[in-house]
């Protein structure tokens, strides 16, 4: 039988590209996986974080192997690629940062037992393996483990794309399933049989089948099946696969599934087994502070228990393969998801990056086809930032078709940039589409959604669409007395969401809606409202602790269970004589009490406001009851409102705010002169950095960009671009004001204003 052996103690690390080692090395860091070397510098606010090749290395004895037995390493995940060395021979490489690979390493074992696993990680910059370019850091490290497996010469398939080597389907028929079962045997002969076990979640055996090794697949039938209803009703089977030669079981695997079918409709939305079932939910990323991306199970877990109390229904995993431990508990508790690849920003000019694109969406499919969670496969997202590349159309039709080779009962699905027009031949290539739209953040106010939602279904009623990523920042420091867009306030983050909660439950056609995100998350680039190093639109705050006033605008729309939350706990000390209180609440009617004693009871449907709420000198007790619920805040009078309640003075909010319609400003230019292109001054040619380095290059920049897109982008989202030219970044900005091409008229007054600016 086959054995899975933990080797995750008890390392060698070096954050440098030191080489293959002959021995384990002494002088380098002793460390545990899972592992990440950015674990600090991938959040810290200093902007950068180290990218480029590391070594991992661990001495093991040679497991006790039978005759003919094989001995495999499994690599969970290698960030961004890993080549995996055994006593100096190289046993394999690959590319991509978040899937599962393994590799037979038993004709590289020693003779004398002793064994020196070498890894060299690395997650530099490369043009031919996504991500690009994204808003996100991109964590290096062997961040979920590493494990040996023994396995008899005849096993369920270890190579078959780091799979188990067994997929599972199942679809409702009349009261009971369908099951569809195959695997993939290795070395079989008519010696060796296939048995399937069907378990049902009492552990009794519900159906079984019986079929040889070289020919192993089966059509199952299953009365009575209790369907997986999502959040209402997560019902999993488990199928246990064995392969048996005569009376002796050689090998055996196992997975969780569940019986049900889906669909969506333009107008009614998306339906579980016949049953309408708007999917509410949010977008996820994976990493945690002082963690980075190296998470254990029990954090996975922690973070669906957190979304399971949000009452969402569904979770847009973003924006790569994450860990089989959350998709597993994904299947348990019920949520719907949406799996992508990090197919992002920008289509790579290298040729041979489609091939990345290719095998990731393959692992992507392959490795977790059994998850009865996953729903929706995610081709790309906002891959047009970077403007429309040559074949990036055709590429998306290849990546459609290649997932639909390979699973044809879930759907595909693509997030768009907020700017791709509605005559965008990127429509229609999916099953489904979502937008990412950001108004009353970066540009525009929030109700402007709506607006553009209900355009959109009235100019293609055909397509199913969906709201992929909509968000603000909320740092819980500021409390200003009057919320205001890009004040960076919990309250204005509140604000944003009440609004878009409401419209949300209002439209029945959105098919899918993810907050961005759950949890605030690192962006080493990032510098916004004061935090650094961060993206702060999570409901949570990074290391999960605090639930910002936000996540309880969608506990009062989504949740069953009943509560009440006062808002303003934050906003401790307030210098006035009476003040306004806002409650969340899924229950109709709310009393509050100030001090005990009871001040007003309203009725009214998920947000409640009490106006003219007495403050005593000192402190006042303020309760609100709902039922049996209740929560409790005590505020205090003061003379002066504390300083630090407000958003320090940021300077590029400033270079921008004040700006004019920066074409208005180009028009005073010459644009037929030659275009120039000194040494010592900036330029078209100048790289992003280089430009955004200077107040004036920035607030060019940054102006023309708001003038072209309505967007504000910070100097520090800028910076993400790098070392790129702004010549080359030319179809970013085309992209981002609609796929429309700059005249060539504004990139000669671009360059020509650029030019009176010194380096």
């Amino acid at each position: 039988m086959r054995k899975i052996i933990d080797i995750n103690s008890d390392w060698r690390f070096i954050r440098e590209d030191a080489g293959l080692p002959a021995s384990l090395p002494t002088n380098w860091q002793r460390i545990d996986l899972p592992h990440t070397w950015n674990a600090i510098d991938g959040n810290d606010g200093n902007g950068a974080y180290y990218r480029g090749a590391c070594w991992y290395a661990k001495e093991f004895d040679t497991p006790s192997l039978l005759a003919g037995y094989r001995l495999y390493v499994e690599i969970p995940a290698a960030s961004q690629s890993g080549r995996v060395f055994v006593n100096g021979k190289e046993v394999c490489y690959h590319e991509g940062g978040y899937s599962n690979f393994r590799a037979d390493i038993t004709d590289a074992l020693s003779k004398d037992g002793k064994n020196l696993l070498a890894i060299c990680v690395s997650n530099a910059e490369t043009t031919h393996i996504y991500p690009q370019m994204a808003d996100f850091t991109f964590y290096g490290g062997l961040y979920r483990g590493v494990n040996l497996i023994t396995v008899a010469p005849t096993h369920f398939d270890l190579d078959f794309w780091g799979t188990q080597g067994l997929k599972v389907a199942a679809k409702p028929v009349g009261t009971g399933a369908e099951i569809s079962l195959e695997a993939w045997v290795k070395n079989a002969d008519e010696n060796y049989t296939v048995r399937y076990q069907i378990i049902n979640a009492d552990g009794e055996i519900a159906a079984e089948a019986w079929r040889p090794a070289a020919n192993p697949a089966v059509t199952l039938s299953l009365p009575d099946a209790h369907l997986w209803q999502g959040v209402d009703d997560p019902y999993l089977y488990t199928c246990n696969a064995s392969i048996v030669r005569r009376n002796e079981t050689v090998d055996e695997v196992s997975c969780r599934f569940g019986v049900r079918e889906f669909s969506v409709d333009p107008e009614k939305g998306f339906f579980l087994n016949g049953k309408s079932m708007p999917l509410r939910g949010v977008s996820r990323h994976q990493d945690k502070l002082g963690k980075g991306v190296a998470l254990t199970r029990e954090d996975h877990y922690e973070d669906a228990k957190i979304i399971a109390e949000l009452g969402a229904n569904t979770i847009r995993l973003a924006h790569y393969q994450h860990s089989q431990d959350f998709y597993d508990a994904c299947d348990e508790y019920g949520f719907v998801v949406w799996a992508e690849i990090p197919f992002i920003s920008s289509q790579s000019d290298d040729p041979t990056a489609h091939e990345n694109c290719r095998t990731q969406i393959q692992e992507l499919v392959h490795q977790n086809i059994n998850h009865a969670s996953i729903c929706f496969w995610g081709i790309s997202n906002e891959i047009t930032i970077a403007g429309e590349k040559p074949h990036l159309i055709e590429n998306h039709k290849d990546l459609n078709a290649l997932v639909k080779s390979i699973d044809s009962t879930r759907l595909t699905t693509i997030a768009h940039v907020s700017m791709v027009p509605l005559d965008s031949a990127l429509h229609g290539i999916t099953d489904v589409e979502s937008y990412n739209h950001y108004f009353g953040w970066y540009g525009g106010t929030y109700d402007i959604n709506e607006q553009w939602f209900d355009n959109f279904h009235k100019v293609h009623p055909e397509i199913c669409v969906g709201l992929s990523e909509y968000g603000a920042e909320g740092i819980i420091t500021y409390q200003p007395d009057d919320p205001k867009c890009r004040d960076y306030s919990e309250a204005y983050q509140a604000e944003y969401h009440e609004h878009m909660a409401k419209i949300i439950a209002e439209r029945d056609y959105i098919w899918s809606t993810h907050v961005w995100n759950m949890f605030d998350f690192g962006c080493a680039a990032r510098d916004e409202g004061g935090v650094k190093g961060r993206n702060n639109k999570g409901l949570v705050t990074i290391d999960r602790k605090i639930r910002k006033e936000a996540f309880y605008v969608y506990k009062a729309y989504w949740s069953k269970e009943a509560f009440v939350y006062v808002c303003g706990r934050r906003y401790a000390q307030r210098a006035m004589d009476k003040t306004t209180v806002k409650v969340y609440s899924n229950q109709p009617r709310v009393t509050l009490l100030v001090n005990g004693t009871e001040f007003a009871t309203l009725e009214a449907d998920k947000i409640f406001v009490f106006e003219n709420v007495p403050m005593n000198d000192g402190f006042t007790q303020i309760t609100a009851v709902a039922d049996d619920c209740k929560d409790s805040i005590a505020l205090e009078k003061v003379a002066e409102k504390p300083s630090i309640y407000t958003l320090p003075p940021d300077n590029d909010e400033e270079l921008c705010d004040g700006a004019a319609n920066w074409f208005d400003q180009a028009a005073a230019i010459d644009a037929n002169a030659p275009m120039e292109f000194p040494e010592d001054r900036l330029s078209i040619r100048s790289t992003i950095n280089e430009i955004v380095s200077t107040d004036a290059g920035y607030a060019l920049l940054a102006n023309a960009l708001h003038t072209m897109t309505g967007m504000k982008m910070k100097r520090s989202m800028l910076g993400m671009m790098g070392g790129k030219t702004l010549e080359g970044m030319m179809g970013m900005m085309a992209g981002m004001s609609g796929g429309k091409n700059i005249p060539e008229d504004i990139i000669k007054r671009l360059n020509a204003a650029l030019n009176q600016i010194k380096k």
